[in-house]
């Protein structure tokens, strides 16, 4: 099933979220009202203007009085110029109170992505927030500054005007008037049956974005294995899709707009003849004549820009639902009621019969897993690869809950810790190094931006990157390029090494974190690490794919396949561990290929 044909089975979007936007302009109310009271004072500007043709007709120039001719003329000059000035008015303080809205949800958005738990980031695109954050957020903008004035102005005026309309000559009026119901129905039918359509044109973006980032990432892979054509025809693909997409909605509005313009041409055409009729007849000034037809411009005016309106209010109302969608994601992990902060570290980590399934999987990463962890302690956890080492490095800090069972640090439940304090208390360098646009040294003080440069080169030589660092033309303040690049792999993983190190960390994660060195310098920067391991924490965790670098650890945990296979030292697992000899010498002979 193609997306166009999802979208169609969709049930049209609610218009509860565009009721919330309108909600945030609490926070603006005297911008808002300063838009409202500009836009009724424009309303009144129009309404006069009218009658001032119909006075300087019928009195001044019907009845030759050249006074009365200018006088009207001179006022309006001034309706004109209050046109001007309370149009300009409305104008700016509808987009100030847009601007504001914008900004509120921006940084409301972009702290809930922060605070989303990691599951939700496991199962969503990243260009689907981008998009949400960037184009639904200014969508909505625009609706607020231009769109909601257009259908606010619309209606005082449709109002303001059927009340002068019925006065001057309410059978007139109610020819005219007749136009808005037919108008207001073809406009409602249009935004309750299209506005899957306008969400379906936003995610649509959001997957041609996703190709986008895909690619930008991930060039250099494109071009060693020259599928610059075939990303090139995917774009294409899905960018032809948007246009599609567009295209349903250009037809949707094509067939509905010309029917109320139609509509407005019929009415004009009757009030034309039986006004025509009526001053033939004596009942109607050729002034009042003028004037109704000036009103009923303006009050066609209004059908017409509720008509234009309405596509930007489906956008919105669809952007409106997907940004609140992201708003109103449920953060799971969080702190308890009672939760109170980690603040000392005795060295007992236990698992107590710990099972974790990720979210979506259909089999368990950890299935039982039961140890405790002594005082100062270096465990090393070793295994192939998705046999749940890194599931195990990710529950200590609650990146995720365990399914079932309890993990414990001096016999506590972690989730009753405070987040903040638990996470700003273990250390973690991560099997995946991510680095920030700015200076080595901003990096390596990320977590502790305070610290002195002093702090920074310790932890640096610690981490094998002083020397390299100190060789180049700037020294720590050298700037890494987006995503560290213009850095070797091992050495974007020893920035990592160091920036954990500043951090206060009692307990220290090292998930895989020399993989991209070679074996000599994962061999210093572990000797360093051994030092400071049994220095400054409670317990340490290694996990590694290599046997080489954690035989010196003081317990090996042998993972496979989500079960604690063995544990014990290096020499105990060689005479018990028949998995553990069967790696060691798979490791050996690869070595020996090598």
């Amino acid at each position: 099933m193609t997306l166009v044909q999802q979208a169609e089975l969709r049930e049209p979007s609610s218009i509860q979220p565009i009721w919330r936007v309108l909600g945030s302009l609490r926070g603006y109310v005297w911008t808002a009202l300063g838009a409202l009271g500009s836009l009724l004072l424009l309303t009144v500007a129009s309404a006069v203007t009218p009658q001032l043709f119909r006075w300087g007709i019928d009195q001044g120039i019907a009845k030759q009085n050249l006074s009365i001719v200018l006088s009207s003329a001179g006022w309006l000059v001034v309706a004109a110029i209050g046109r001007g000035l309370f149009n300009f008015g409305q104008s700016y303080w509808a987009e100030a109170a847009s601007q504001g809205v914008a900004y509120d949800l921006r940084n409301t958005i972009f702290s809930q992505i922060q605070n989303l738990s990691f599951s939700y980031h496991d199962q969503s695109q990243t260009s689907q927030l981008l998009t949400r954050v960037t184009n639904d957020i200014e969508q909505i903008r625009a609706f607020l500054s231009t769109s909601l004035i257009q259908v606010i102005n619309s209606i005082v005026t449709l109002v303001a005007i059927a009340v002068i309309l019925l006065v001057m000559n309410w059978k007139l009026a109610l020819i005219t008037l007749t136009v808005v119901p037919m108008a207001g129905f073809l406009l409602a039918n249009f935004l309750t049956r299209n506005g899957a359509l306008f969400k379906q044109v936003q995610e649509q973006l959001g997957d041609l974005n996703a190709i986008l980032q895909e690619n930008l990432v991930g060039i250099r892979v494109v071009k060693a294995f020259v599928r610059e054509s075939t990303e090139t025809t995917r774009y294409t693909s899905m960018n032809d899709a948007l246009v599609r997409a567009n295209m349903k909605t250009i037809r949707a509005i094509r067939n509905t707009f010309p029917f109320i313009f139609l509509l407005s041409n019929l009415v004009t055409l009757a009030v034309f003849g039986y006004g025509g009729a009526e001053v033939i007849d004596g009942r109607f000034s050729v002034g009042e004549l003028v004037a109704f037809n000036s009103y009923l411009l303006l009050i066609l005016q209004p059908i017409l820009l509720i008509g234009f309106a309405a596509p930007a209010i489906a956008q919105a109302v669809a952007s409106a639902e997907r940004v609140y969608e992201v708003v109103d994601a449920k953060v799971e992990i969080r702190d308890r009621p009672n939760a109170v902060p980690f603040e000392t570290c005795g060295g007992r980590l236990t698992f107590e019969n710990v099972s974790f399934r990720y979210p979506g999987a259909t089999t368990e990463a950890l299935k039982g897993v039961s140890f405790e962890t002594r005082p100062n302690e270096l465990i090393a956890v070793l295994g192939m690869t998705a046999s749940g080492k890194s599931t195990i490095m990710n529950l200590i800090p609650r990146f995720y809950d365990a399914t079932t069972g309890a993990i414990r640090i001096d016999g506590r439940d972690v989730r009753d810790f405070t987040l903040q304090s638990l996470r700003s208390r273990i250390g973690i360098v991560f099997q995946e190094t991510t680095l920030f646009s700015g200076t080595l040294r901003e990096n390596i003080a990320y977590a502790k931006p305070n610290a002195s440069l002093e702090q920074v080169i310790e932890v640096a030589k610690a981490a094998q990157m002083h020397d390299f660092i100190m060789g180049l033309p700037d020294g720590y303040e050298t700037i890494v390029g987006e995503r560290g690049v213009g850095l070797s792999g091992g050495q974007k993983q020893r920035v990592a090494i160091a920036r954990t190190l500043l951090t206060d960390y009692s307990i220290l994660i090292l998930d895989d974190s020399t993989s991209a060195v070679d074996a000599q310098t994962a061999a210093q920067i572990q000797a360093a690490l051994d030092d400071l391991m049994h220095q400054r924490t409670c317990t340490s965790f290694v996990v590694a794919q290599r046997i080489s670098t954690v035989q010196n650890a003081d317990r090996i945990f042998l993972m496979d396949k989500g079960r604690l296979m063995a544990q014990g030292t290096h020499d105990e697992l060689m005479q018990t561990s028949p998995l553990y000899g069967v790696i060691l010498e798979s490791q050996v002979k690869r070595s020996v290929s090598v």
